[in-house]
């Protein structure tokens, strides 16, 4: 028996995901990391254009205008990978975005204006337009019984780089300012070179397929079939959310702490925890409820996550009761996170891309709002925003359940040696499948566990061979699918 297989009655654990994660898939989580560790810009830009002579306001409206970009990066990005391929689109998303932000010290002088606004839309827009390729094809790559582990371990790549990513850049300020940029576009630029020596080339298209006409027909019609998917937008509608919570994590409890009267080094050990606990236990976790439901596990972690932060408004809350609200949504998020994330990639080869984009273009505009929501409504009612992340957080956990609810539907017949065969409820159909074309939809079969359900999270196969909560893909969603397999962000 293959060391990397686990026992048919076993979950999968933290060393069989390890053992059997593909080689290209270790160079793409490489890749992740690298370029996490020198994504200075969102977390530098303010300060660095205030040393340069910029005032706050002018400052501040160049970050927003990153966010922008970024958000309609993600939507690029799906685009970009359904007409280029993944790898491609990694090596033309991050080349470009090196080349744009070694030009920022240039254009940094306050008389250039103009031209840097337009470079920080342009930046944000390539700088994240290798997620949804990166996201894909972690899906292609890595084994269907282990797909939900793979973002796990995506996520964990990018909060470690996020995490040290400061500390280095404590150590080039005190060097020069203009080396955060140089650094950042270096790593960028060896993920760009890392991707397109190391990372599989797409398949050739056969001739025939190339002119296929219906073929053509489903690439256009990608937005349009997402709009009739009502489960697929009750997940989007989760996640939004989710991202409008998660922001006030950044936005409010700061500010919140300093109100009464906390000391700054509260909110600094919130992070180091909640950095600490994600980085150290997500994946054994994600492992341990490897056989949930994908809709239980989106909905239980989602109201969990919610929950935590909503305890940051307890009244008088003392600092051991502030941490253990952090490790109660902790743990939330790390329940919910990979499964969520994983979920578009379910969706059939021809619109993954872009159904990924879209679960991530959602996520980065709740996060992009958020804080400016969560600030008017504590300026107003103060510890009432609190409250209202309890509700939203509920909500979202509905809308969760609801939207990953096709996925938990009993197996059909089984065959030995293949995954079962796993039937959306009646009239719903898979990600990225015409509504209109599933008045009796067939049985979806594929080798994948349930928990896959989910961007950056099922039913129970008759053999035992996977785990719940991976629900499986469509057999035509990835030629040769038997071989093989791009948050917040930090979530």
């Amino acid at each position: 028996m293959s060391p990397s297989k686990p026992r048919a009655d076993a979950t999968p654990g933290v060393l069989d995901a390890l053992r059997a994660t593909p080689r290209s898939v270790q160079y793409l989580l490489g890749g992740v990391l690298l370029n996490q560790l020198g994504a200075f810009v969102q977390t530098f830009l303010v300060l660095y254009l205030t040393h340069r002579g910029y005032g706050v306001d002018k400052a501040g409206f160049l970050l927003g205008a990153y966010g922008v970009g970024a958000v309609l990066g993600t939507v690029l990005g799906g685009e970009l990978t359904s007409r280029l391929g993944s790898r491609n689109t990694i090596v033309t998303a991050m080349g470009g975005s090196a080349v744009l932000v070694f030009l920022i010290p240039w254009l940094a002088e306050p008389g250039r204006y103009p031209f840097l606004l337009v470079l920080v839309v342009l930046l944000g827009l390539m700088t994240q337009s290798y997620r949804p390729a990166a996201s894909a094809l972690l899906s292609e790559l890595m084994p269907d019984e282990y797909r939900v582990m793979g973002f796990s371990m995506m996520r964990i790549a990018m909060n470690t780089g996020a995490a040290a990513g400061p500390l280095l850049a404590a150590a080039l300020i005190h060097i020069d300012w203009n080396l955060l940029f140089w650094v950042d576009g270096a790593t960028a630029l060896a993920y760009s070179v890392l991707a397109a020596f190391l990372l599989p080339r797409p398949a050739a298209k056969a001739p025939e397929e190339r002119a296929d006409a219906a073929s053509r027909q489903a690439q256009r019609s990608a937005y349009g079939v997402m709009v009739r998917d009502h489960r697929f937008l009750l997940y989007l509608g989760s996640m939004l959310l989710s991202a409008l919570v998660y922001a006030q994590f950044f936005a409010v409890l700061p500010v919140d702490l300093d109100d009464a009267g906390r000391s700054t080094a509260l909110y600094s050990t919130v992070l180091t925890l909640s950095s600490v606990l994600l980085i150290s236990f997500e994946l054994a976790v994600t492992a341990r409820i490897s056989r949930w439901r994908a809709s239980t596990a989106a909905a239980v972690g989602t109201f969990f996550y919610c929950l935590g932060i909503a305890g940051y408004g307890l009244p008088g809350s003392a600092p051991a009761v502030i941490l253990l609200c952090t490790a109660v949504s902790v743990g939330g998020l790390m329940v919910s996170g990979p499964t969520l994330w994983a979920h578009p990639a379910k969706a059939g080869e021809k619109v993954r891309g872009r159904y990924i984009a879209a679960s991530q273009a959602v996520f980065g505009l709740g996060s992009a709002i958020g804080p400016a929501l969560g600030m008017l409504m504590w300026t107003h009612y103060g510890d009432g925003v609190w409250v209202a992340c309890g509700v939203l957080g509920v909500v979202a956990a509905a809308m969760a359940l609801a939207g990953l609810r096709p996925s938990d539907e009993p197996a059909g017949d089984t065959t030995e040696g293949d995954a079962e065969a796993v039937p959306h409820a009646a009239g719903d159909p898979a990600p990225g499948e015409d509504p209109a074309q599933t008045a009796d939809p067939a049985p979806v079969s594929g080798s994948a566990p349930d928990n896959v359900s989910t961007p950056d999270n099922g039913s129970a196969p008759d053999n035992g061979s996977a785990p719940d909560n991976v629900s499986a893909p469509e057999t035509s969603s990835v030629p040769g699918k038997g071989s093989v397999r791009e948050q917040t962000p930090i979530p």
